[in-house]
């Protein structure tokens, strides 16, 4: 039985404006660049995670995303930043391909989106509703393998900073993941940055944005010099996640180009070429 193929894009900041940068990175561009990068690496996957910060406080930057991931043939997965502006996001991602705030089943795997918007703050929180969403999904399901995704960190990031603007309700979040023995994967965004640890057999996994990075283990805020990335995942029948971050090319990703989506989405049905050789 094949694996169930993810590729994770976090963290576009996009604006309306084509050229719209941020820390000097044209950001629509970064992101096309970043979409080709995973066509050519990957050929193919079974579903996408958008996780967060999908606009830098411009909903005209929607129109980016619905242009960019609109046309997918396999399902787009969307959860809300602290960049975001939800009813916005709502309006512009509530049809097909997108799912947003969703919980989708796949073969042996459950993908459950949550929410941690918090508005007016950087930091984010799960409100009590929430965390009652996640409890019953995943009560709803304890035969099938869960993969949890959301915006924020719910773990430390050893940078004082960064910690200072995580989950807040980090260990609630924990405690209802602790009560599902099912649960293999939490996978966020916000960070800027590769991370890649465990705890008490689940896998913990923050990515890097398709713009800039910040640096990691330092006590305040600092740009680091990686170029955009991104994440794919191979989530297995018997539970195990195989997952890696790539990094793209610098000079790639400073050129405008126009991923074809016509390769990178293309429907779980047709052979794909594993990305098992990139390294963690």
């Amino acid at each position: 039985m094949n694996p169930l193929r993810l590729v994770q894009f976090t963290d576009l900041h996009l604006y309306g404006a084509a050229d719209g940068r941020l820390r000097g990175v044209e950001v629509l561009a970064s992101l096309r660049a970043t979409i080709a990068a995973a066509e050519a690496r990957i050929g193919r996957w079974d579903a996408v995670l958008l996780t967060g910060d999908l606009v830098q406080d411009d909903p005209a930057g929607y129109a980016h995303v619905q242009a960019l991931f609109g046309g997918s043939p396999v399902p787009v997965y969307c959860l809300p930043g602290n960049h975001d502006e939800p009813e916005p996001m709502r309006a512009a991602l509530s049809a097909p391909p997108f799912r947003l705030n969703a919980v989708g089943t796949h073969g042996e795997w459950q993908l459950v989106m949550l929410d941690s918007y918090l508005h007016g703050q950087a930091g984010g929180r799960l409100a009590a509703t929430e965390l009652q969403r996640l409890d019953a999904a995943l009560a709803a399901a304890p035969a099938r393998h869960a993969l949890v995704c959301l915006h924020h960190h719910p773990v430390p990031m050893a940078s004082r900073w960064l910690d200072s603007v995580g989950l807040a309700d980090a260990h609630e979040f924990l405690a209802v993941l602790d009560a599902h023995p099912q649960v293999r994967g939490v996978v966020w965004g916000h960070v800027h940055q590769a991370f890649d640890s465990e705890r008490r057999g689940v896998r913990l996994l923050g990515t890097p944005s398709t713009c800039a990075q910040f640096k990691p283990r330092v006590p305040g805020f600092a740009i680091d010099g990686r170029p955009p990335g991104y994440r794919w995942l191979e989530l297995h029948p018997d539970g195990r996640i195989e997952s890696a971050v790539e990094w793209v090319d610098a000079a790639s990703a400073g050129a405008d180009v126009e991923p074809s989506l016509a390769s990178g989405l293309r429907p779980a049905a047709e052979p794909a070429r594993g990305p098992r050789a990139a390294a963690r």
